[in-house]
């Protein structure tokens, strides 16, 4: 683990560097990979890049019509501020609408998204907002409101429920420390997904960099649920494991992680990291990053502040 943890303090004297993603979309189910892992030689359509220093990232799908829905997390590094898009695609992933969903005064990201009681519901990460906010759809797809506030008594990151066996389960990260932020695995449980909300034993239930911050909503497989996780070992969403669930139970849980999923080097640029992998039918969504190593985003930086102070200056 000490060796884990170098990069995160190696990383605080480094020049600004700027994480940047793109969304793919997988031509095969998840199964597909969480029996053998990406193919080598599976076919995926790439989104475009938009804007130099804004991406799209933490794809969640949903087909209506035939057509596939994406929400995801919109970023400008100007404004170092994420918002929820919905990027709509025909069958054969062309581009046909995009429209902002959310919008808040504090950062939003990954918009898991799932349906319950025959609606259909959004439960974004906003932890600096220090609640975490429930919005069901009142018009698909782009039309949403706050339904209510879960009640966990903690600030939650990446927060993914999943209905199992007759129980919500909430997977999350914590935001006490860099080291929780991307290696901590809490898992709570309750009836209903209103709540009240209670933690699975012992908690958090991982500490590990290699694999622990969720990255996708989880899914059956050979009939044990499966959670897709970041591996932050190397950098922050370098890689995707598996973690298979033996045993889910609010007494405990039996884990038995899979091997690492990586990018390809043909990716390149987008080949230094994974941090989503999505099961959206016959297809699985994915975002890879590069990395921007110029030092453009203390340029950024500077002027964003910059903005800040002369909206402050007294008229």
């Amino acid at each position: 683990m000490a060796a884990e943890r170098s990069w995160l303090s190696a990383s605080d004297s480094m020049p600004r560097r700027c994480d940047l993603w793109r969304i793919g979309i997988v031509h095969a189910g998840v199964a597909t990979l969480a029996g053998h892992g990406l193919p080598a030689d599976v076919a995926i359509t790439w989104l475009d890049v938009g804007r130099p220093f804004t991406f799209d990232a933490d794809p969640f799908g949903w087909w209506h019509e035939d057509r596939l829905h994406l929400f995801v997390e919109h970023y400008d590094y100007r404004s170092r501020h994420g918002v929820i898009d919905c990027i709509v695609l025909d069958a054969g992933f062309r581009q046909l609408e995009r429209r902002r969903v959310l919008e808040e005064p504090w950062h939003l990201s990954y918009p898991a998204i799932f349906e319950s009681e025959g609606s259909l519901w959004m439960l974004p990460e906003a932890y600096r907002s220090g609640r975490l906010t429930l919005y069901r759809c009142r018009a698909f797809p782009f039309d949403w409101e706050p339904a209510c506030t879960l009640p966990l008594g903690r600030e939650a990151i990446d927060a993914t429920p999943f209905h199992h066996d007759g129980r919500w389960w909430l997977f999350f990260s914590s935001s006490i420390d860099r080291l929780h932020r991307m290696g901590s695995l809490h898992i709570m449980h309750a009836d209903r997904i209103e709540g009240p909300w209670s933690s699975v034993q012992p908690d958090p239930v991982r500490l590990d960099l290699s694999g622990a911050r969720p990255a996708g909503r989880p899914f059956l497989f050979d009939g044990r649920p499966v959670l897709p996780v970041q591996d932050c070992s190397r950098t922050y969403g370098g890689a995707i494991r598996l973690l298979h669930f033996d045993r889910l139970a609010p007494a405990g849980v039996s884990i038995e992680p899979g091997a690492k999923i990586e990018p390809f080097v043909r990716w390149k640029p987008f080949h230094e990291g994974l941090h989503t992998i999505n099961d959206c039918g016959s297809v699985t969504l994915i975002d890879a990053k590069r990395i921007d190593r110029s030092g453009c985003g203390w340029l950024l930086d500077a002027g964003r502040m910059i903005r800040k102070a002369g909206a402050r200056r007294p008229a």
